[in-house]
């Protein structure tokens, strides 16, 4: 980036503020400067590149997530049925981000769609006749959906042997396994696909950028305005900046952030950081027997975000495959944040909260300690359920993104750990925040258009509606009603995203 991007400085007053270079704000700024280019829009990051935290390639799996293989958005209920409204839901949000993606393409403000989206098999995979069992009702219910439609399932060794050799290599042909696959999944590199879309608005638009720009506080003014506190981290300079709206999408210090706002709705929120690891191996040999993600069940006690999951990576046009994750454990908010962190984040409000949702959660908590004291053999022996004749000196342990869990008050319990993403906006919305993780990224869209819907409702129904639909044609309709326009949306968003399924 260049040096005018530290020696600027910001305007005292903007129309719109958004704090964080991920992918979050970077959509936001993308569709408000689409909707309204005279819009004064300014975007803070305290780092000195878009998408250093979350966002970055390595910092999470790059799944392009559309529950074709995450079996938790697929539970069995009571009778014995499977649920998959969630499923159709993230699928049809997914959908949302490939259509925008498409427009930026056909528009020309960003280039190279094999920069940032591969096509990728996604694969559920599965051990033992009650999973296999599971799996089986699963692809029945999912294939009555046009969400899911081209989904195949197999417990054939032969036809598993093709589908995954790597994890079928040495394996004991009466073993029983059962498998899905998608040929529709993608592997996403998120942080390119952010960079691409900072570069538009950097050098195509009137949106400002300021990067090394940390915001430390974010104050209600009487006039319903906000005010917040810049620090220019180059120059150690601190000034103010008013915005009439501020979206805050700085990952783990969102919350720090939101609870410096004192909107009532922020109250008894608090945050669990949970870090990641992954274990890589860049052996080209072994990476060229493996074309797919494959997902597992979690194990007991596991939180949902620890599915064990084998996947092709695509970054930078290099192929490696990812193991893990392994959960691990910081007290910051952050990958470059500071071990004060969570300390600090406890006050009076979140306390009956994150006291409720540790009391409610020691299996969690026991099962963050196995994980972080695990030694390198013992997650290779992980590894070893998947692929039989794993070596340890194939694979190097990588560390991942920092994600905060969002733990919310609750009546019952004090407090309960969410495993989504969270919009939190107050009754006026003029401020919006994103909390949480998972599916995170894969849903941008949706969750930007959620954040207009509640803050700018007027526009969105209004002036702002044929723009919207020239961006998102499927917007306002459930694809999985819809199968015409499904594969009309899909077939559109394959040309324009040069897919291979």
């Amino acid at each position: 980036m260049s040096h005018s991007l530290t020696s600027r400085t910001p305007k005292p007053k903007y129309d719109v503020v958004l704090i964080g270079g991920g992918i979050m704000s970077a959509t936001l700024a993308t569709l408000l400067h689409e909707f309204d280019p005279n819009l004064e829009i300014a975007i803070f990051e305290r780092l000195g590149r878009f998408a250093k935290e979350s966002t970055a390639a390595w910092n999470n799996a790059g799944t392009g997530h559309s529950a074709f293989c995450e079996l938790n958005y697929t539970p069995e209920k009571p009778d014995g049925t499977i649920d998959i409204t969630k499923a159709e839901s993230i699928a049809e949000q997914f959908e949302m981000s490939k259509q925008f993606w498409a427009y930026l393409l056909t528009k020309g403000y960003i280039h190279e769609p094999k920069d940032f989206i591969n096509s990728c098999p996604h694969m559920s995979l599965v051990f033992g006749e009650k999973d296999s069992e599971y799996l089986r009702k699963r692809h029945e219910k999912m294939s009555e959906s046009v969400m899911f439609k081209g989904m195949e399932y197999s417990m054939d060794h032969e036809q598993l042997r093709e589908w995954i050799p790597l994890v079928m290599s040495k394996r004991n042909q009466s073993e029983v396994m059962a498998a899905t696959k998608m040929d529709m999944g993608t592997d996403v590199n998120f942080g390119t696909l952010t960079r691409k879309m900072g570069r538009h608005l950097l050098e195509d638009s009137n949106v400002e950028v300021f990067l090394y720009h940390e915001v430390k506080d974010v104050d209600p003014r009487e006039d319903g305005k906000w005010e917040m506190k810049v620090k220019d981290r180059i120059h150690s300079h601190k000034q103010e900046v008013v915005a009439d709206f501020v979206f805050i999408g700085a990952g783990g210090y969102a919350l720090p952030l939101l609870d410096s706002s004192d909107i009532k709705e922020s109250e008894g929120y608090g945050g669990f950081p949970v870090s990641g690891q992954w274990l890589v191996s860049h052996n080209q040999e072994l990476v060229e027997k493996h074309h797919a993600k494959v997902y597992t069940q979690a194990t007991v006690d596991a939180p949902p975000m620890s599915v064990p999951h084998l996947d092709l990576r695509i970054i930078d046009g290099k192929k490696a495959l990812l193991f893990g994750p392994f959960a691990g454990f910081s007290t910051k908010f952050l990958k470059e944040g500071s071990y004060l962190d969570l300390p600090e984040s406890v006050n009076t409000k979140n306390l009956r909260s994150l006291f409720g949702a540790w009391w409610h959660n020691i299996p969690l908590t026991k099962y963050l300690i196995q994980q972080v004291a695990m030694t390198k053999s013992q997650r290779m022996q992980h590894l070893r359920e998947f692929i039989k004749d794993a070596k340890e000196e194939d694979w190097e342990l990588k560390v991942a993104g920092q994600r905060v869990q969002v733990i919310k008050k609750d009546e019952k319990e004090g407090g309960k750990l969410e495993f989504g993403t969270e919009v939190v906006v107050n009754k006026n919305g003029t401020i919006a925040s994103l909390l949480g993780a998972s599916p995170g990224a894969s849903t941008a869209v949706y969750a930007m258009l959620n954040v207009l819907e509640k803050c700018f409702s007027e526009k969105i129904q209004g002036e702002w509606k044929d723009k919207l639909l020239e961006m998102v044609p499927s917007y306002g309709q459930k694809l999985a009603q819809n199968p015409e326009l499904t594969e009309k949306v899909r077939n559109y968003t394959k040309e324009k995203l040069e897919l291979e399924y």
